[in-house]
């Protein structure tokens, strides 16, 4: 029976050709035995498709003892030791689901691309998110030889509708809701546009009355806010107690307490598409709709980026001025 792969020389290099399809590779050696070393596994694979893992493992496995048993679990626990609190929580969160149920004890090195593409079926952001970050992760820190999917051939995630909160339902929940600490929470989030969180834990002493400046530090992020305290806020401040926590029993819940409290509120008025962090998709609109710098919107929300800022933004309606006001001629000072 004639062989598939033969070898030949070109230039004192050592190639491989499929009789088959014509195809040529340069086996990268001038060494006649390692030439026929490499042909002779080519030929072994070609005959027994698992002849190529079991090489791949034996090979690396002299570099890396733990190659062979290391599972997306072990993954999964590394990316959940490393962060803040908070990471630490939503990575936990994330991983306990289910949906990573098939690959949880599945090695990294068993694992194919329609591994993955079976869990990227599941129509979950976080799903994709977390997948591909654990794949990075595994990529990052050498336990995977090579990419299981190129970037490429990743779903694209499909994000939810996220819009902002109109001043109507904001009246209307705050005019349902009987707890008065809650009640002056989603005033404070109006007047404001601080994540649930930031807004949850800020205390009296965060406020400077002798500049009226409010200043507190992103919880996410990191980055200060310093709000000058206006009208609207005032009001809202003055009803808050003068020391300790601002919101003290909303201070000793969670994000997901806060988030399903509002979801009960929302949904016995039929408001959809809305959430606790709708607050500062209202604030940057509203700002952009009024005028606000961007720079200023940035600082008040704690983002660095323009791009952050402009989807955030992105539904604000503008009304431009006529050109005719700024072509008008300037009277000369007095």
């Amino acid at each position: 029976m004639k062989e598939r792969f033969y070898l030949y020389r070109r230039r004192q290099t050592f190639y491989v050709q499929d009789s088959r399809t014509g195809k040529q590779q340069s086996l990268e050696t001038k060494d006649r035995n390692v030439a026929r070393r490499l042909l002779e596994i080519k030929r072994q694979a070609a005959d027994s498709p698992s002849f190529n893992k079991i090489i791949l493992k034996t090979c690396l496995s002299a570099n890396d003892s733990l190659l062979g048993e290391r599972t997306w679990k072990t993954v999964m626990d590394q990316m959940g030791a490393h962060g803040k609190e908070s990471t630490k929580t939503r990575c936990a969160c994330a991983f306990n689901s289910k949906w990573f149920n098939p690959i949880r004890q599945k090695k990294l090195i068993d694992t194919t691309a329609d591994d993955f593409l079976a869990v990227l079926t599941v129509p979950k952001v976080s799903v994709n998110h977390y997948l591909r970050r654990l794949h990075n992760l595994a990529v990052g820190l050498g336990w995977l030889p090579f990419p299981i999917l190129p970037p490429k051939l990743w779903p694209k995630p499909k994000f939810k509708e996220k819009r902002a909160i109109t001043l109507k339902e904001h009246q209307a929940i705050v005019a349902a809701e009987s707890n008065p600490e809650r009640r002056l929470y989603y005033e404070f989030l109006w007047q404001v546009g601080a994540s649930q969180s930031d807004a949850a834990m800020l205390t009296a002493e965060q406020i400077d009355w002798s500049t009226r400046t409010l200043s507190y530090q992103r919880m996410k992020t990191g980055e200060w806010a310093h709000l000058t305290i206006g009208p609207g806020l005032e009001g809202v401040l003055k009803q808050l107690p003068k020391a300790g926590p601002l919101f003290p029993k909303i201070s000793a819940t969670n994000d997901h307490d806060r988030s399903a409290e509002f979801y009960r509120r929302r949904k016995l008025l039929n408001f959809e598409g809305i959430t606790l962090h709708s607050y500062r998709y209202a604030w940057a609109e509203r700002g952009r709709s009024a005028g606000y710098p961007e720079r200023f919107a940035q600082a008040a929300l704690g983002h660095a980026s323009k791009a952050v800022h402009r989807a955030y933004s992105r539904r604000a309606t503008v009304q431009i001025p006529p050109l005719d006001d700024y072509e008008k001629p300037r009277l000369p000072a007095a």
